[in-house]
């Protein structure tokens, strides 16, 4: 599954156009490296977003093409 369409499917970012945007503009890394939104993601690939000052971390748990709202959060684990 693409990057961008990961993190608009576990609702990480809303829209996967912002979820896009985010990428080119370097805000989100996979395994620490920068990725670009055509980046497929693994189970197991751990990616950091940042909002502003705020950095995200997570593990990537399940992909799925489409997930409901009380399923998204089961998609990935967050990292302290």
């Amino acid at each position: 599954m693409r990057l961008d369409k990961y993190l608009k499917v576990s609702r990480l970012i809303k829209r996967r156009t912002v979820a896009n945007d985010a990428c080119d503009n370097d805000h989100v890394t996979v395994n620490g490296r920068q990725a670009k939104a055509s980046y497929e993601v693994k189970l197991g690939d751990v990616i950091e977003i940042r909002f502003g000052q705020r950095l995200l971390k997570v593990e990537v748990l399940s992909l799925s093409e489409h997930a409901p709202k009380a399923e998204a959060g089961a998609m990935y684990r967050e990292i302290v």
